[in-house]
């Protein structure tokens, strides 16, 4: 055997021993080091060469998708387990998934809107942590399978950080915020992308169970909507709520589905005689979960109480929250780490419980104000020691009258007795 063909025979030995082995891997992505309740992940199969036809397994069992890619919205802890891909016949070693049913350190949600922005649109997102270390706090983009960073702009003045969030050319983009060299994270807001004039939008935070949710059906522009029309898989909804609006009370997991919506409007600030248009809206995911144990306010007038009878024992000490009337993006974390508190500023409190690796979900809002003084059964002693003050100062008038009186009566008579002393006087 010549030299070229020893040279020959190596290189196809050492491309047998390069393949050989060369299983896919899963990745996870948002890369975060905890998942939260709620969140959206994408799981990546994928290994030099790019992506192939691909064969998902969950906990063993052959799944029905067949992309490389893995969108998975709104978890739960019931997507736990181990996730298993196969392409080319070569299965991944096994990922395992873990999902914490509680919430994360830090809360990020849009200054307003929904989970659904026009093309080329873009919006605000308001980041509240618990401390004032604001300059350590970096916010991220996820959008397909790249990551990238966010410089946020912080507001030492107002104790925030706001980042701008824009999907460029993403058809969605997870946005979430993570302190430097820690585990402390916010929670993910994904924000999806629609070319069409009519949107619906439904809420950019998880829908939870109990809660009562509302869809909106908005066009491009704000032009006068005339009439819209609410579907869910396909079918149209009976109406019970303003005309750009759907609203589900007690939201449960059989609102789960697709829904949409069809508008007609008018762009009458243009033209008072502006024509009638119409137009569907792109259909949007609504999933429902049981989401985190929640912690619950009650009070006795000014003193709060907070329980959470569902949490676990890993749950130990309370976080109290005050939120001033007219900054809703204000929240300023109370020193006390009690059961119970007392209040004395006006303003909306909320209470959550410590968890270790995250918290319970917030109580309902406990709205305080000052109330006036309230006599209660003290009426029957100042009702009498009113009547008793009066009769006192009137009194001390009718006496200084009286006294007045005599002296006024008493200086005429010292006078005639000097007017007759006289008198005598002279006819000596």
């Amino acid at each position: 055997m010549d030299m070229r063909s020893l040279l020959t025979l190596s290189v196809l030995l050492a491309l047998i021993r390069g393949n050989k082995g060369q299983k896919p891997i899963v990745t996870l992505r948002p890369k975060f080091p905890q998942v939260y309740a709620g969140d959206d992940i994408t799981l990546i199969c994928n290994r030099e060469g790019g992506s192939k036809p691909t064969t998902w397994y969950f906990n063993g069992a052959p799944q029905t998708h067949k992309d490389y890619l893995m969108l998975l919205t709104a978890v739960t802890p019931d997507n736990n387990g181990v996730y298993e891909c196969e392409q080319g016949g070569m299965k991944s070693d096994p990922f395992t998934l873990t999902v914490l049913d509680l919430e994360p350190h830090a809360q990020l949600s849009p200054s307003f809107g929904g989970a659904v922005m026009t093309k080329g649109d873009g919006r605000n997102l308001v980041l509240q942590t618990d401390d004032d270390d604001l300059e350590n706090w970096n916010c991220y983009v996820l959008r397909g399978v790249s990551t990238f960073l966010i410089v946020p702009d912080i507001n030492k003045d107002m104790k925030r950080v706001v980042i701008f969030a824009e999907l460029k050319e993403a058809e969605r983009a997870t946005f979430w915020c993570k302190k430097n060299t820690t585990v402390l994270r916010s929670n993910a807001v994904t924000l999806k992308m629609t070319e069409l004039m009519v949107m619906l939008v439904p809420p950019a935070v998880p829908a939870l169970k109990g809660e009562n949710l509302t869809l909106r059906c908005e066009v491009w522009g704000k032009p006068k909507l005339d009439k819209a029309v609410f579907y869910k898989n396909n079918k149209s909804l009976p109406k019970s709520s303003p005309e750009d609006t759907y609203t589900i009370t007690n939201a449960t997991q059989s609102d789960n589905g697709m829904y949409s919506c069809h508008a007609t409007y008018r762009f009458t600030h243009i033209s008072a005689g502006a024509a009638k248009k119409d137009g569907d809206a792109d259909a949007q995911e609504l999933k429902v979960i049981g989401g985190p144990p929640a912690a619950v306010i009650s009070a006795s007038a000014n003193s709060l109480k907070c329980s959470c009878p569902d949490c676990p024992a890993s749950c130990t000490s309370y976080h109290w929250y005050h939120t001033p009337f007219n900054d809703p993006f204000t929240r300023e974390k109370r020193s006390e780490n009690d059961e119970s508190i007392t209040v004395e500023k006006e303003g909306e409190y909320r209470c959550r419980r410590d968890c270790g690796n995250g918290f319970s979900r917030f109580s309902h809002v406990y709205s305080y104000k000052e109330q006036p003084v309230k006599f209660g059964h003290m009426w029957y002693i100042l009702v009498p020691a009113l009547i008793l003050f009066v009769i006192i100062i009137v009194l001390i008038i009718v006496l200084k009258y009286r006294r007045c009186g005599r002296m006024g009566i008493q200086a005429p008579g010292r006078d005639a007795d000097q007017d007759t002393l006289m008198s005598v006087r002279y006819v000596r």
